[in-house]
């Protein structure tokens, strides 16, 4: 249990202890600095600790927001400052150097300089209009409590359990009642981890579904669809109002959101096939397009996650388009993110076929693509940002180069998106013409090379961004076409599944990376090849094998990198939970 240590003379009147137990606390009473400072020295190490003015006024949610946010090690609000486990020497020592400083007989906004003596960085989060304050006389304490009662505490949390950015369809058709499906787990003791979970079940029943094939069972899917979108953006909204983040929170909502959109793809797919149409290939191609217009996203993020400046025109008049209300939510719909993409999947599986579906979902999700792509490419030709070596370490790790790569690595004078995109189009373009064949070999192996070129030097260049998206375009496409082209039953459904645990390596060595765990272990690359190894060994067990051997030499190796990367990646997520790693709630951008 966490501590509190109340610091001065208690008020009458005052709510400040039984608003600390009703968080969580334990609550302690200290008459002067050094008193604080034992008290403070019984508290179990691996415990929260804060210090709070017993004259503290203020909203119970501003409490909460400065003393229990799980992110932070360190945080203060006036009044209140708190340190987890990893802040808690930090506190210590700050205490110390106030009970040794002149006048530290007095007790008085200890918690005030306590947080002003911190050395390391103190979270203070953003109140609104929340009050927090330490009143120094009566008149004031009543101005103070005149201010809490004016403004309606319990709205303030529910308006902040709503993501800041979000897209058209879920800023106004699903969050305004999801935050109060939010409170009602919140007081029932729901957590984010259930209701996350409890959308996947949903999206899962859906998919089954869509694939039986009926009339009756695409309608209830696109219902179902609904429901798991409703309880996907419930489950964040109940971390912000409950303060529920986690590292293994975060991890599983970034992965189950992936993982249900697939399966749902995966349905309609099934369901087609039982109505006598064989959509699998456009099943796959938008798993493809989904997942490379992500890769997209997540590399020019991490090359511009630590930019020392920023004199892009491009965004420039971003800015300026963000100021006039209809262009924003013109642009956010443009760009087809979670809620407007499920809600087309939804309604189209319910009123015509998977075909007209997956048809209608590739020319969107390619404009999307296409637009987001080509303004990133103006904002990096024209910014004046410097590439820092940290993005450069994520973008190499996001490249996912394998054990082929490192022995034909050599600096060339060519720029790596150049290299990556014509290996790519070299391997691509050649499973397209010639199928499962020679030439596609020596293709595949030209690929190979031109691969390692475009690695082989950091990654810094203004567009080296697309280095990893050219890499899964060619990895992902090569799979697609020769699996379409064996024209053999299971094809298709195999090389589904072998991009879906391929692209599930890519989102986990994302997610890591975002959570500052760093990437995946280069063992664990090493052992699936990387996206270079993994393209070769397709296209010759195509041209080597027949096409019911090649269908079913796809299907175990689709088996085989999905256990390898599950096991890896729940092992690892599993052991940063047990051991606290420190929370993630990754507002980001509508996926």
């Amino acid at each position: 249990m966490p501590t509190a240590i109340l610091t001065g003379q208690p008020v009458p009147g005052s709510s400040i202890e039984g608003d600390l137990r009703s968080l969580g606390f334990e609550v302690r009473s200290a008459a002067d600095p050094a008193d604080a400072e034992s008290l403070l020295a019984q508290v179990p190490g691996d415990r929260r600790v804060a210090v709070v003015d017993a004259r503290f006024v203020g909203h119970l949610h501003a409490l909460r927001l400065g003393l229990t946010d799980p992110r932070f090690p360190l945080a203060a609000i006036p009044g209140a400052v708190t340190a987890q486990p990893a802040g808690r020497r930090a506190l210590t020592h700050a205490l110390v150097r106030e009970t040794a400083a002149p006048g530290a007989l007095l007790v008085d906004s200890l918690a005030d300089r306590i947080a002003g003596a911190l050395d390391a960085d103190v979270h203070r989060p953003e109140l609104g209009s929340l009050v927090a304050a330490v009143p120094a006389d009566p008149q004031a304490r009543n101005e103070a409590r005149q201010a809490v009662t004016a403004v309606d505490d319990e709205a303030v949390r529910l308006k902040s359990a709503v993501k800041a950015r979000d897209g058209f369809f879920t800023t106004f058709f699903i969050s305004p009642y999801s935050r109060y499906i939010a409170r009602w787990c919140a007081r029932r003791g729901l957590t984010p981890n259930q209701v996350t979970t409890a959308s996947l079940l949903t999206a899962l029943i859906a998919a089954g579904c869509a694939a039986t094939g009926t009339r009756g069972g695409f309608v209830a899917a696109g219902v179902l669809l609904i429901a798991s979108f409703v309880l996907d953006c419930t489950d964040g909204q109940l971390a912000r109002y409950s303060l529920q983040y986690s590292t293994l929170g975060a991890w599983l909502d970034a992965t189950f959101d992936r993982a249900k959109e697939y399966a749902y793809y995966a349905g309609l797919a099934l369901g087609a096939a039982r109505g006598g149409d064989d959509v699998w290939a456009l099943a796959l191609g938008a798993m493809v397009l989904q997942t490379c217009r992500h890769v997209v996203d997540f590399s020019f993020t991490e090359a511009n996650h630590d930019a020392t400046a920023n004199t892009s025109p491009t965004a420039a008049l971003s800015g300026r388009l963000d100021g006039v209300g209809w262009t924003v939510w013109l642009r956010r719909m443009i760009v087809l993110p979670i809620g407007e993409r499920w809600a087309l999947i939804a309604v189209l599986t319910a009123v015509t076929t998977p075909r007209v579906t997956f048809s209608v979902l590739l020319v969107g999700c390619a404009f999307a693509a296409a637009y987001t792509t080509a303004g990133r490419v103006l904002r990096s030709l024209t910014r004046g940002a410097a590439r820092t070596d940290r993005a450069a370490r994520a973008l190499a790790d996001l490249a996912d180069s394998g054990p082929l790569v490192a022995p034909l690595a050599r600096a060339v004078p060519v720029p790596a998106p150049l290299s990556a995109g014509a290996g790519a189009l070299l391997v691509v373009i050649s499973a397209a013409l010639w199928g499962a064949a020679w030439p596609t070999l020596l293709a595949a192996l030209g690929s190979v090379a031109l691969s390692a070129a475009a690695v082989s030097r950091p990654l810094e260049g203004a567009l080296d961004w697309l280095v990893p998206p050219f890499f899964r375009a060619a990895e992902y496409g090569t799979v697609l076409i020769l699996a379409a082209e064996s024209e053999v039953n299971g094809a298709l459904p195999a090389a589904f599944g072998l991009v879906a645990a391929v692209a599930y390596h890519h989102y986990d060595t994302v997610y890591r990376i975002r959570g500052g765990a760093g990437a995946p272990p280069r063992r664990l690359v090493r052992a699936i090849g990387g996206h270079e190894g993994r393209t070769l060994v397709v296209v010759v067990l195509a041209v080597v094998l027949t096409a019911a051997q090649f269908t079913a030499a796809l299907t175990v190796l689709a088996v085989a990198v999905a256990l390898v990367v599950l096991l890896e990646s729940i092992r690892f997520w599993v052991s940063a939970h047990r051991q606290g790693a420190p929370a993630v709630h990754d507002e980001g951008e509508p996926a």
